[in-house]
């Protein structure tokens, strides 16, 4: 994204949380490509039952956000930071009724290719990725928020550090820590 774009999309979630409904057009064209690159990062390569798009989840999660009575975002980074938790939830939603409807069938896999670690490239479980993630954040709540902004709202080392308020080296080994936490829990997850 150009800068002009930035500083344009900026301005119009500036606008969208101070009241002006008129900026959410203005924001999401500016904004719909990284959100949809983030998205298509959440997603295995189909399945044929597979119903959910990535398209559907950028727009579902900017609705849900876009129509908050009081925007709960400072910037265009925290707006991508709760965007990216939308995400999560509608995701989690997803994989809990999919597996509902089918009584405890398979549970929705998904490839999760931002991160690195070797164990967490194969294909896993949403729920059981919830469930790691929301112990990682209980157990050590910073890891948790820098796999969201990493991971989920695609936000670089030094963005992440900006956000947290925090150096880019402690960003780094919260990452590095984090990715063998959850690699570790995951494991145990396929063991069960």
């Amino acid at each position: 994204m150009e800068e002009q774009e930035r500083g344009e999309v900026t301005q119009a979630l500036t606008d969208l949380a101070a009241g002006d409904r008129s900026a959410v057009n203005r924001a999401f064209p500016g904004i719909y490509r990284e959100l949809r690159s983030l998205a298509g990062s959440m997603f295995p390569a189909r399945e044929g039952d597979h119903t959910l798009q990535p398209t559907a989840l950028v727009h579902e999660a900017f609705v849900r956000i876009a129509n908050q009575s009081q925007p709960v975002w400072n910037d265009r980074r925290h707006f991508f930071d709760v965007a990216a938790m939308a995400m999560r939830q509608l995701l989690t939603d997803y994989a809990r009724r999919s597996s509902a409807a089918k009584r405890g069938g398979q549970w929705r896999k998904v490839t999760l290719r931002g991160i690195t670690t070797p164990s967490l490239d194969q294909r896993i479980d949403v729920l059981s990725l919830e469930e790691a993630l929301s112990a990682l954040e209980k157990l050590d709540p910073r890891q948790g928020r820098v796999v969201q902004l990493r991971f989920l709202a695609g936000l670089s080392i030094e963005e992440t550090a900006e956000v947290l308020g925090v150096s880019a080296r402690t960003v780094k080994l919260d990452w590095q820590m984090a990715k063998a936490w959850l690699s570790k829990r995951m494991d145990e997850f396929e063991a069960s």
